[in-house]
């Protein structure tokens, strides 16, 4: 079970810069009432992704998700993942977390799956570099799109359906699973007209919060991993999440430290960047995730009445220990407007026991022999930790019994729900994104897509040349 510590976000750790130490207690009632709210809203409109891990819904993906998977089983030696922000993230963050550093590098033999690669950009480089390495007979395209309209995907997926088509030829639909709206949308109609098998992208859970849908179990199973037990740990943290116990509810409390040291409680500076630095390689990527969710939910320019309030925090991804040495003296000495989380994991597996051998006869470093590798990384995690107090630089520790399926399923849903606690704390509505709206209908204009011209002029009259240049 996940754990968090967070004594040093209080003023008994960090004076001023902290919340009073009875703050959880104290607005217990307002977090029980939020807490009921969220329980009577849970599985409507665009909150049904706290239904992914739940009868029906979690059988029903189940079901379709490895019966896709075991009818691809040893057909392919890669699957690329064509996808962005929410349709990637959570891809590479689960495989990042649950296979080897190195797995793409290992065996056929020696792996439970094909190769993967998240494809999450249209960097040509990126692209080809991929694509060099992955022969198309052999490559499974897991193309992950609701609508099929958005640019970078569309683009994606046309280059790969003419280089199967190339290679393949009339079959090249069988080398292609897409996850999308299970009824309408042009993926939809592109799917339906040339047979490609498909799963879905389900009704009322936005890409951000879609992990733990198809849209991120497919890889996972694909690659090997337990997705059964991804969702129980949703399950088990989900639980916890509903109780109107205040003192006992993870996303609550998080939330609540969260928003009120971002927005700055009485006196407090505002504390609005909020650093996400695990002390484990595999968990950096679930940061990057964490980045997209936190950022894209909560800033907003108007709340759910109209009034423009300029919400949010920015969410930083940064790794223990390798941080310590670029960033942790911005942290303690710098502005005093972060919060800092940490990761800390107890219990690495079949690496505990790596030690640093004895008989190096440098005395400066003799006090390192035969210590262990986590042993150390954990004792640089407290001497941060205890730096960052000494500063009175708020921070909090989520502790990871292992990393394994089940805990990172907890991970994730923890930070979905405490997510929806933040939007409601805000006032803001935490499933919209008209900021990257915006952008999407620019970049159609630019593009030459019908019916965007006047966004073509927009742009070009807003970025029009300037002498402002050297």
């Amino acid at each position: 079970m996940l754990t968090i510590d967070y004594a040093n976000c209080l003023t008994s750790r960090v004076g001023a810069h902290g919340l009073a130490d009875d703050t959880i207690s104290t607005n217990a009632d307002r977090l029980s009432e939020l807490t009921r709210s969220l329980n009577q809203s849970r599985g409507t409109g665009w909150e049904r992704w706290r239904e992914l891990w739940n009868n029906p819904m979690r059988q029903i993906h189940l079901d379709q998700v490895q019966a896709v998977a075991n009818e691809s089983e040893g057909r392919f030696e890669n699957l690329v993942v064509l996808g962005i922000g929410g349709s990637a993230l959570g891809n590479i963050a689960i495989q990042s977390a649950l296979n080897s550093p190195v797995y793409n590098l290992l065996p056929h033999s020696q792996r439970p799956g094909p190769r993967v690669f998240v494809v999450d950009n249209v960097d040509p480089a990126n692209l080809n570099a991929v694509l060099s390495v992955c022969d198309p007979r052999e490559t499974l395209f897991n193309v992950v799109s609701k609508s099929g309209e958005t640019a970078e995907t569309a683009s994606q997926f046309m280059i790969i359906r003419k280089i199967l088509q190339d290679s393949v030829g009339s079959r090249w639909a069988d080398h292609v699973v897409a996850i999308t709206d299970p009824e309408k949308g042009t993926m939809r109609t592109i799917c339906d007209k040339a047979g490609i098998t498909t799963l879905p992208v389900p009704e009322g859970v936005g890409g951000r919060f879609s992990v733990l849908s198809p849209v991120g179990l497919f890889s996972a199973a694909m690659a090997g991993i337990d997705i059964e037990a991804l969702l129980d740990g949703a399950k088990a943290m989900d639980e916890r999440c509903s109780s109107e116990d205040a003192t006992k509810n993870p996303a609550a409390i998080l939330a609540h430290l969260l928003v009120h040291l971002g927005n700055g409680a009485a006196d407090m500076q505002p504390k609005p960047n909020h650093v996400m630095m695990p002390y484990a390689n595999g968990l950096k990527l679930m940061g990057d995730w964490y980045a997209q969710l936190w950022a894209e939910s909560l800033g907003k320019k108007s709340d759910k009445d109209g009034n423009e309030v300029f919400a949010g925090y920015t969410p930083i991804s940064a790794l223990g220990t390798t941080d310590q040495h670029s960033q942790v003296q911005l942290y303690r000495e710098g502005p005093n407007d972060k919060v800092i989380g940490f990761c800390e994991v107890e219990d690495f597996g079949d690496d505990q026991s790596l030690t640093i051998p004895t008989g190096m006869g440098v005395e400066a470093i003799e006090y390192l022999e035969g210590k262990r590798m986590v042993d150390l990384l954990n004792a640089e995690k407290r001497a941060t930790e205890y730096a960052l107090v000494d500063s009175q630089r708020p921070n909090y520790t989520i502790k990871f019994p292992k990393i394994d399926a089940h805990h990172i399923g907890e991970f994730i849903a923890l930070w979905e729900i405490a997510t929806a606690y933040a939007g409601l704390m805000l006032g803001i509505d935490a499933y919209d994104q008209p900021a990257v709206e915006t952008g999407k209908k620019a970049t159609f204009g630019l593009m030459g897509r019908e019916g965007y011209s006047d966004w073509l002029s927009k742009v070009n009259d807003t970025l029009g040349e300037t002498p402002h240049f050297v």
